[in-house]
């Protein structure tokens, strides 16, 4: 089925993007689609928190409408341990018993992830890298012309990705960010506090889409590598 505009997503991808398990409202991840075609033609773009893959769609998307149009494989990095974060943990608001691997009494939701991600058709698209963002991140070399921080929301993880990731963007590139609230009343602090206003103070990122939580920065001085 053709596409009813250049910057919507097929309906049958979009249809399975609202269906996986997650936390990205439609909007939000309309948007995320939108940058996500915009910045791959210019190099690879990876997502820090991955969780049964729904965000994971919206950006393969992006990627396989780029390498249809380009004749280059676009693609898009996905780091997550896929034990949940700490709001997913057992007694927590968003923690969902039915991922949870009844042998070790752990969340695990790789299994959910790689189940989306070829229902979508995006496996060449979409690449999983199962590991500890800190971990990764020491050892990543690749600049980035999109990065999407959505990982843990608690103080160190927040602090750690910002720190090990933001460098990474590309001049021109887009920083994004999950889950950003100003007002302590609409949700947690980390994201806002220890990625967001960090990226702004650095001088090196200017904002350049907002949509409900989502905050979009580009990289406007230095380069992928340089530090912050």
């Amino acid at each position: 089925m053709p596409d009813t505009a250049p910057d919507q997503m097929p309906s049958d991808l979009l249809d399975l993007a609202r269906a996986a398990k997650g936390f990205m409202p439609g909007d939000e991840g309309d948007l995320l689609f939108r940058i996500a075609l915009e910045r791959l033609p210019h190099g690879p773009g990876l997502e820090i928190g991955t969780y049964c893959g729904k965000s994971g769609i919206y950006l393969g998307a992006a990627a396989q409408r780029v390498s249809r149009a380009t004749g280059a494989t676009a693609v898009v990095f996905t780091v997550d341990h896929h034990r949940g974060s700490e709001e997913n943990q057992a007694g927590w608001e968003h923690h969902d018993a039915s991922v949870v691997d009844p042998e070790f009494g752990l969340m695990d939701t790789l299994g959910q992830f790689r189940k989306n991600i070829a229902r979508a058709g995006l496996e060449d698209h979409v690449i999983a890298v199962v590991g500890q963002s800190r971990t990764v991140a020491a050892h990543w070399r690749t600049p980035l012309s999109l990065l999407f921080i959505d990982g843990g929301h608690g103080e160190q993880p927040a602090r750690d990705d910002f720190a090990g990731w933001a460098h990474w963007v590309d001049t021109g590139g887009y920083l994004a960010v999950h889950d950003v609230f100003p007002d302590p009343a609409d949700g947690g602090r980390p994201p806002y506090e220890l990625i967001y206003l960090p990226a702004l103070a650095s001088g090196a990122f200017s904002e350049v889409a907002v949509q409900g939580s989502l905050r979009v920065l580009q990289r406007t001085q230095g380069s992928a590598g340089d530090p912050l």
